[in-house]
Order: C-alpha cells, then structure tokens, then sequence
C-alpha cells in the first residue's frame, strides 16, 4: 500500500495503525484491540461466517490488567480438527469472503507453512499445522484481516516485538520461547526480552503482524483518534495487552530515521575505495559516498558517509574497521524525506525498461529509466545511449504522469 499524500494544495491523507506490542502480540490479542477501537463483534462473526466453518462464537469481555482495561476475546468452539495448509487455503477459496480479505488470509497461512516447514526440515505439501491449523487459528488469521479492513486502515506500523523467555509447551514437547515457527518469522525484524517468563509472541501474532506491518522502530508522526487495548489471558509483571492507535499520518512524504555513519581517511590507498563500497552495500548499506577532503596537516583525504538502518550499524562498523585504515567513526541520527517508490516495467520500441516512479499520493513526481537497462539496450543495438534514454523517458512519462 502506499501513502496517499498531497496534490497542489489539496492533502490526501492516509489513515494508519501503529502496533505497540510491549508485551508481545498473538492472534486474540489482535482481535481485541479490533474490537475495542469500534469493529463490532457481530459484525465480525457475520463476516466470519462466510468461512462456512463449524459452528463457533466469539467471546468477548471487557477484562483490566494491571488497571488498564482491555478486550478479550476467545474463539469458542467444539471443532478441534487440525487442518493442513490445502484445506484451509481450500475454506477460504470457498469462502464468500471479498477477494482481497481471501487473498490476504491465502498468503499469511501460507507464509505460516514455510516457517513450520523450515523448523521441521518437511517437504512444504506435506507439513501438517498441529494445534495452528485449528479453527481458532483460521478466524484469528481472517477476522484480523477483516477488521482492519473494517477499521479502514490503509497502513500498519509496529513497535520491535518483546518476545519473553524460557519455555512453552506444545504437541511438539518443550520448546524454547520464542518458538521455532515464530522464531522463523521474526527473521530480520526487530526483537527483544526483558526478562519476562512466558511466550508473548506466539507464531499466530507473528505471522500477522510481519505479514501486515510495513515497518518495524519508532511510532510514526500521527495525529492519533483511537487507541484500542487487546487483552491477553496470561497475568503478567507488565500489563499483558496489545496497544493499538489509529490515526491520520500527517505527513506531506514519506518519512523515516536511519543512521549516517562518517569518518575521515588520509592514510589508505584510494585503490581500497571501490572495493571498501562494494563491501559495505553487500552488508546492507542504503548509500555510500565518498567526499574530498583536506585534513589537518593539508593532507589531502576522504570522508567516508554510510547510510544505514539502525540494525545495521554494528556490522557495517565492524566492515569499516576491517577494510579500511580508520580507527574511529560517527554516528548520527538523520530523518529523510522520501516519495513511495515502485517499479514498472514498460515496452519501448528499442525493448523493455525497467521504470523507477515517485509519487506523492497519487501524483508522479519523478520518473527515472534504469540505466543498466538502457545501456544493454544500446550495447546490444548499437543506438547511443542517450536515445535509449530519451525514448525510455518520453514512454514512461505518456503512461504514468497523465
């Protein structure tokens, strides 16, 4: 989804929800924040009911933790079938869902799969969901989806993820907290424990939050209308609930924080340069320049300017120390700007180009032709490169900026 952001003097904006899981998130926990910021139950079951599943009820009760008072909510059913992936994908085929609720809820169970496949080292046909493929699991997975939908929510934001600690049992046995499968997801998303005994994020919070959230850090500039607590059912030292707030992003553009690393260099063969940016885009860099400068002593030199997501930074140190001959770096904190970005591919008369468009809601700001796209155009035709260029240009202006 993208940010619908401003056209001349007219301001489109785009109504988001930020996750505050500081303590932990899971399927239930989701449907009671939902609910209480104003989707209705009923509505929900209705909704639900065009799953054609067995015969459940949502329970759903006002419940304080810790003085804050929350939603809980409990699937209540006599169904306890386990399902595997073919036949759940095959309910919701079925179902009399709209097509895009379908289509969200087909590649969250099947993102579960995978991660349950991975842990279990099973050919992915053949995994069997356990206690996840259990119909509370399916109107966890679809009533989620429904209520946002509800809610009219264009965009999800969360917090890093507060897992908690030690063990939890399951059909597997023991198993560490955080389980396998929800280990799995939270593959390159932020996490972290305070020393919490219990599993906060279970495989089912998991599954939806990294499915649904475009990004994981800070709560984003908004202009906050609703704030909705889902309660879990564990008593805990910290109020065991999920924190949800909805509201307008009331930002012109894109916005975001990521880190600027920088050192000056007078000391290393400049032949290490090249080799030293290659290195760091390969570790996750999002930018690498090199700036001309004069040192102390009128050495000519180098600063060396990384830009990089926070999670980064150690490791991109770590490059810098290894590569090169400096013996310390900065680091800051730097807000950027930005148009939503995409990428088209179009048909030119010369052959296809991949297109890079920035818009600002709905308006083409800029477009730009990809020039190693282009170059083999002109390699392969023998047509300078510059009409190559042109052409591309001249086509993706006539298709997106009308």
């Amino acid at each position: 989804m993208r940010i619908m952001i401003l056209s001349g003097n007219v301001r489109n904006k785009m109504r988001i929800a930020y996750f505050d899981c500081f303590s932990g998130i899971s399927g239930d926990m989701i449907l009671g924040a939902l609910i209480d910021l104003g989707v209705s139950s009923k509505e929900l079951e209705k909704e639900l009911k065009k799953l054609n599943i067995p015969a459940f009820k949502l329970e759903v009760k006002n419940v304080k933790k810790q003085g804050i008072g929350g939603v809980g909510v409990e699937v209540v059913t006599k169904d306890k079938r386990e399902r595997r992936l073919k036949d759940i994908l095959q309910i919701i085929a079925k179902s009399s869902l709209d097509k895009d609720i379908k289509e969200s809820a087909k590649k969250i169970f099947t993102r579960l799969n995978d991660a349950e496949a991975q842990v279990h080292r099973e050919h992915k046909e053949h995994m069997h969901f356990h206690e996840l493929g259990m119909l509370d699991t399916i109107v966890d997975v679809v009533g989620a989806v429904v209520g946002i939908k509800k809610l009219g929510i264009e965009r999800i934001y969360s917090s890093p993820l507060h897992l908690g600690t030690g063990f939890v049992k399951c059909v597997h046995g023991t198993l560490p907290i955080p389980a396998p499968a929800t280990a799995e997801l939270l593959k390159g998303i932020p996490v972290y424990n305070k020393d919490i005994k219990a599993e906060l994020v279970t495989p089912t919070g998991a599954v939806l939050i990294t499915s649904l959230a475009e990004k994981f850090g800070d709560m984003p500039r908004m202009k906050v209308e609703k704030i909705g607590y889902g309660a879990g059912h564990k008593d805990l030292p910290i109020p065991n609930l999920l924190r949800v707030m909805v509201g307008e992003m009331d930002e012109d553009y894109e916005q975001d924080t990521v880190s600027l690393i920088q050192t000056n260099i007078d000391d290393m063969n400049p032949q290490i340069c090249g080799y030293l940016m290659e290195k760091l885009f390969e570790e996750g860099a999002l930018d690498v320049w090199f700036t001309p400068i004069q040192m102390k002593k009128n050495r000519p030199a180098i600063c060396l300017s990384v830009l990089a997501e926070r999670d980064d930074v150690n490791s991109l140190c770590d490059m810098i120390f290894s590569e090169s001959t400096t013996i310390g770096v900065r680091i800051s904190e730097v807000k950027r700007m930005k148009l939503a970005r995409e990428t088209k591919t179009i048909k030119t008369k010369y052959g296809q180009v991949n297109i890079k468009i920035g818009r600002a809601g709905k308006v083409v700001k800029n477009i730009s032709p990809s020039y190693d796209d282009c170059k083999k155009l002109a390699q392969k035709l023998n047509i300078p490169l510059k009409d190559i260029l042109e052409e591309a240009n001249k086509e993706a202006n006539r298709l997106f900026k009308k």
